[in-house]
């Protein structure tokens, strides 16, 4: 294509004057119009360049479809980068989607804070007061702690126990507890920031409580239990219990403290899984603090819950650190309404979107992906939607050996390959994830939450295939 040709592309400026352009001006600053504009153009000139120097047949497009194309563009420049997604992978608590969905009194009082809100104040005294408090409360009847407090997240909550009970001292802890949490945080590291020393006691799959009492000094500030909850070592084992080592630590007056990972309020057994430690039991055994995650089991916002004995949490909430791990309203609003459905049994499978999640009965899953794949070739000329069973995952580092049995549908088509698909539907409006397997894409009903999800998948599938034949 000679330079001659390639003035036939329509400028900057005279795309700018156009009639639809104005649209697009009267919706974003000129500034971004023209940027837009400018890119658009500068790689339609590098692909026509190409393609002739390929010998492909090239044309010019027209006005109009340069400017569909920066009006595109700009629709998703503008999108909010924290949006509303639809979960089709099975990962329940999916962390790059937000892990906990939350449950409708909690999204419902976060819409209600269109102006001040009551997040430090005594509405008796009209004095300042502590900001967790409602929080405090309720995990006080749900767990049977003297009190708590909340922090950034559980590796926030794990620092700052740290920091407070043993800075500048030992904490002891076994070799098989040594955790590496997402984002390659370790539980070594994270004690290192607070501050303490670390003691590594036992061996990786073999701890024993004689390990841990010969480790006691006079530098000994804490002894600290981590449940495994992100993997499991199985086999030739052997674990000392919170139990024990409270009334170790009762022994040499030393605080144990127990980071529970994951954290669960009901039993899971219910569910068909193997049981988790429950906070209450650890309270209940006598430990003196007691950190998990809100946002996993709990199904709350992002967190990190602290609860034990008052004159410790008391400690905790003086240290400095607390002011920069603290949460702000938006948090502490949206916990303190995940813990208040956790009171009434017989509303909490209904109003707790983790559980209600867990304990869908396979028939319903089967009998929704029948409706999907049923959907799908309806409305997709082509397609071939296969229902299948499958398993699905809790994720998050939570039960992370427990498969979830489910129902999947899985899609093929041959316009795209299944990658291109894939990769298509996350730049949709909602954004769709799916998984990819023998160059198949899948769709696991279980996260797929409701049926105008399973309607925005079937018309962003047809709309992505229409396009790219």
């Amino acid at each position: 294509m000679t330079s001659k040709e390639l003035r036939n592309l329509p400028s900057v400026g005279q795309l700018a004057e156009h009639k639809k352009a104005l649209i697009l001006l009267e919706n974003y600053s000129r500034k971004s119009v023209i940027a837009t504009l400018r890119s658009i153009l500068d790689e339609i000139r590098g692909d026509l360049v190409a393609a002739t120097a390929g010998g492909s047949p090239v044309s010019i497009p027209a006005a109009e479809e340069i400017l569909a194309r920066a009006r595109n563009e700009l629709e998703r420049a503008a999108q909010p980068g924290i949006r509303k997604a639809i979960n089709a992978t099975g990962v329940i608590l999916h962390t790059g989607l937000g892990r906990a969905v939350l449950c409708p009194s909690a999204r419902k009082i976060i819409g209600e804070m269109d102006g001040y809100s009551l997040v430090q104040m005594d509405v008796s005294t009209g004095k300042r007061s502590v900001r967790e408090a409602h929080i405090e409360a309720l995990l006080r009847e749900l767990t049977g702690a003297e009190a708590a407090t909340v922090a950034n997240n559980n590796a926030g909550a794990t620092l700052l126990v740290l920091n407070t009970l043993a800075k500048g001292k030992e904490v002891i802890v076994s070799r098989g507890q040594l955790v590496e949490i997402g984002g390659a945080f370790r539980i070594p590291d994270v004690m290192k920031q607070s501050g303490a020393t670390l003691v590594e006691v036992g061996t990786t799959n073999r701890t024993h409580l004689r390990d841990y009492e010969r480790a006691i000094n006079e530098n000994t500030a804490a002894l600290l239990h981590v449940h495994t909850s992100n993997y499991r070592i199985m086999g030739f084992t052997k674990t000392v219990g919170v139990d024990e080592l409270v009334t170790l630590g009762r022994k040499y007056s030393l605080p144990v403290v127990d980071d529970l990972g994951s954290g669960a309020l009901v039993d899971l057994s219910r569910f068909g899984f193997s049981s988790e430690p429950l906070v209450r039991d650890s309270v209940k055994a006598g430990v003196d603090m007691v950190t998990f995650s809100a946002d996993k089991l709990v199904g709350g916002p992002q967190g990190g819950i602290i609860l034990g004995r008052q004159d410790a949490i008391q400690k905790v909430r003086k240290n400095s650190l607390m002011r920069a791990l603290r949460v702000g309203k938006l948090t502490l609003s949206a916990l303190e309404m995940t813990l208040r459905e956790f009171l009434d049994e017989e509303r909490l499978l209904k109003n707790h979107p983790v559980l209600r999640l867990f304990s869908i009965p396979q028939s319903t899953l089967r009998r929704r992906a029948r409706r999907l794949a049923a959907a799908l070739e309806k409305a997709v000329p082509g397609i071939d939607a296969v229902v299948e069973k499958g398993a699905g995952m809790i994720g998050s580092g939570s039960l992370p050996i427990e498969d979830i049995p489910t129902w999947i549908v899985s899609v093929q088509h041959p316009a795209l390959e299944s990658g291109r698909l894939g990769g298509a539907l996350q730049l949709e409006n909602p954004p769709i994830f799916s998984r990819v397997s023998d160059n198949r894409i899948t769709f696991d009903l279980r996260t797929i939450l409701n049926s105008k999800e399973e309607q925005t998948i079937v018309r962003s599938i047809s709309n992505i295939v229409e396009n790219a034949q």
